[in-house]
């Protein structure tokens, strides 16, 4: 008897990097997500890759640790070669990756609270 595969994948799918230009280790992740601190990750974050097949999904990256500071709001499919000076002279400290549409009051809250919406994995 043939057993049955079922292949299951969780967007939006985040690949994070040591290094510049998508190079060094790396990490996947996958679902809704916020990382408090990109330092924590690989120590350090320097570029990203970020898929989903959703139009709504948003990625947000902060200038601050724990979703703090100015804020660029990325909708869809996303590759980042450099996270340095990003932000308006910043390096990227935070991030959140959502298959929904976050909107700028939610994010925001999330801003002025620390706190993801119901459903968000913290790292």
């Amino acid at each position: 008897m043939k057993k049955e595969v079922h292949v299951s994948q969780t967007f939006p799918r985040l690949t994070v990097y040591d290094e510049e230009n998508l190079r060094g280790n790396r990490r996947i992740l996958t679902g809704n997500l916020g990382i408090r601190n990109t330092d924590a990750i690989l120590d350090g974050i320097e570029s990203l890759r970020f898929f989903s097949t959703s139009s709504n999904a948003t990625l947000v990256l902060f200038t601050r640790t724990r979703f703090r500071g100015n804020f660029r709001v990325i909708r869809g499919n996303r590759t980042i070669r450099d996270l340095d000076d990003f932000i308006s002279g910043n390096d990227v400290e935070s991030i959140i990756s959502s298959n929904q549409r976050l909107t700028l009051e939610q994010i925001r809250t999330i801003r002025r609270t620390g706190n993801l919406p119901a459903g968000y994995r913290l790292i």
